[in-house]
């Protein structure tokens, strides 16, 4: 009880270390992804760095940027709270991405970029609508559904992958326990938001349950470059 009060005295601070402990794993993974890339040149690894690079990017605006212990930050909230939107949902198309790729992109056509390409744009459309409607209703109803829907697909893809190739590739079950981690997170963080009106103790498991996926990634991502 008392390390409750005291967290919930010390909210601000703590949201700051949270912030800048994914910010930190969000860095080491997307530079550890980008070497194996340049390594491998095995596309797929193009998305996954650039989903952490968003992750990276959404966390950094929203709870350092963004932190109510910034005398601006209130006056800027509007925009810092559509850039961190914006940043997580393209986060998590990323990742999607990540493992739809080989079934959208042509096995001949070399993809130059992949930030901007013509494929992607769709997705960028379909990001700018779900944060405009968000802001419209003054919600995260948008944000919620989408990335419940997109960790659904995400979770269920990565299990499929595992059980046909985990055996030669060891990440796959990183990837499938990392999927899942946030699929309960984002169900969890809807119902704190929705259900029980961002209730701290919840928020708190939703926190934890958050630093627990990126350490996930990060100790595959760390276990895989080590043989490299």
């Amino acid at each position: 009880m008392e390390l409750y009060s005291w967290i919930l005295q010390n909210k601000e601070v703590i949201k700051i270390i949270y912030a800048l402990l994914i910010v930190f794993i969000c860095k080491i993974i997307t530079l550890k992804s980008h070497k194996m890339f340049k390594l491998s040149s095995y596309q797929g690894i193009r998305y996954f760095r650039n989903a952490f690079f968003f992750y990276g990017i959404a966390f950094f605006i929203r709870y350092i940027i963004g932190s109510n212990l910034l005398p601006f930050s209130k006056d800027y909230f509007p925009t810092i709270s559509f850039l961190f939107e914006f940043f997580l949902i393209m986060a998590g198309f990323f990742l999607l991405y990540s493992l739809l790729w080989k079934k959208i992109e042509p096995a001949h056509q070399i993809v130059t970029s992949s930030l901007l390409n013509t494929r992607l744009f769709i997705f960028y459309i379909m990001t700018i609508v779900l944060v405009f409607l968000d802001y419209l209703w003054h919600s995260f109803h948008f944000l919620f559904f989408s990335q419940i829907v997109v960790f659904l697909f995400a979770f269920a893809i990565s299990l499929s992958n595992y059980k046909s190739k985990g055996k030669n590739r060891k990440f796959l079950k990183f990837y499938v326990l990392a999927m899942f981690l946030a699929l309960v997170a984002w169900i969890l963080n809807a119902l704190t938001g929705l259900i029980f009106n961002w209730d701290p103790k919840t928020m708190i498991s939703v926190y934890l349950l958050n630093v627990v996926m990126f350490l996930v990634f990060l100790f595959g991502i760390i276990k895989v470059t080590k043989k490299n």
